[in-house]
């Protein structure tokens, strides 16, 4: 069965299957050539590093909202241990069990499926509960090394954070653009700030995830327009939730992923750079975003760093 109008149309629009290849697994990661790293690099000025990850601990951003994403549990399996005996050096080992997605995230591309497809028309039943995604897996990304860009539409706005019921729309990012006096390009990896964090920040993970504010069905043109790499956000569900269409659930996860191949990230924390964007007067800077290259995951952890 396929998905409610205007899903098809959209999804008709943006779509890239085949164009990197029948056998492409990174989708808009190819957007990032060698010339866009080096003047990605040429946007360092002051080398002021920014980190954009939320700690990995207990009683992070999950709440059970989203059932089997769990925030880690942390286990000390070695403390001080003198293995090669008494008065030799000691160490100390742990353990993390955890869910990929749990806090600071990118989606792989085979994360969401929908007609029995993931990206580049690949069967849905590839991915198996024993080997994982066989195919665009997380480790499938590698690197992620461009010019990032702060699309920051709160301050675009004059808010601190966007209403819960607010849907970022193509205008509310051009609006941001001229905010921060920057234009996206190809190959960018673009950051859409809402303010959201600021409430698990604050503590409340309920409030936090639900309702939210998020991107819009309609900015998938925009970003495919664009030619963008990658996006990410500062919200637990990315779109706007609930749906702006009954019963159309995580149509923008679906357009991004399936169709695009563009990577996405959820929960990353944008408040710091957004004041020293504000505080620099730019909005472009050298990001890097590599996750953990785990083998048939469908997501993973990522500790990015915008350095202007």
């Amino acid at each position: 069965m396929s998905l409610p109008a205007p899903f098809p149309e959209i999804a008709e629009r943006v779509n890239n299957w085949g164009r990197w290849g029948a056998d492409d697994e990174r989708g808009t990661l190819n957007l990032i050539t060698d010339a866009v790293v080096r003047e990605a690099v040429a946007t360092v000025r002051t080398g002021r590093r920014i980190p954009l990850a939320l700690p990995l601990r207990h009683g992070g951003v999950q709440s059970g909202f989203i059932p089997g994403r769990i925030d880690p549990l942390h286990t000390m399996v070695r403390i001080n241990h003198e293995t090669f005996g008494p008065g030799t050096v000691a160490t100390s080992d742990d353990t993390v069990t955890m869910g990929l997605q749990a806090a600071t995230h990118w989606d792989a591309l085979s994360h969401v499926s929908h007609g029995g497809r993931i990206y580049n028309g690949r069967p849905a039943a590839t991915i198996t509960a024993h080997a994982g995604a066989q195919f665009s897996s997380v480790a499938a990304v590698e690197h992620v090394v461009s010019r990032g860009v702060l699309l920051d539409v709160a301050r675009a706005r004059g808010v601190d954070r966007l209403a819960a019921a607010h849907a970022v729309t193509p205008e509310d990012l051009d609006a941001a653009e001229e905010f921060g006096g920057v234009r996206v390009r190809a190959g960018d990896v673009v950051l859409v700030r809402t303010g959201q964090v600021q409430v698990v920040l604050a503590g409340d993970r309920q409030a936090y995830g639900y309702p939210s504010p998020g991107l819009s069905l309609r900015t998938p043109e925009w970003f495919r327009a664009r030619d963008v790499a990658a996006v990410a956000n500062d919200t637990l569900t990315f779109e706007i939730f609930p749906p702006e269409i009954e019963d159309l659930w995580m149509p923008v996860h679906a357009l991004h992923l399936v169709e695009m191949g563009m990577l996405q990230g959820q929960n990353w924390d944008l408040e710091a750079l957004s004041t020293a964007c504000a505080e620099e007067r730019r909005y472009g800077f050298l990001l890097t975003a590599a996750p953990e290259p785990f083998t048939g995951a469908t997501g993973s952890p990522v500790a990015p760093v915008a350095v202007l």
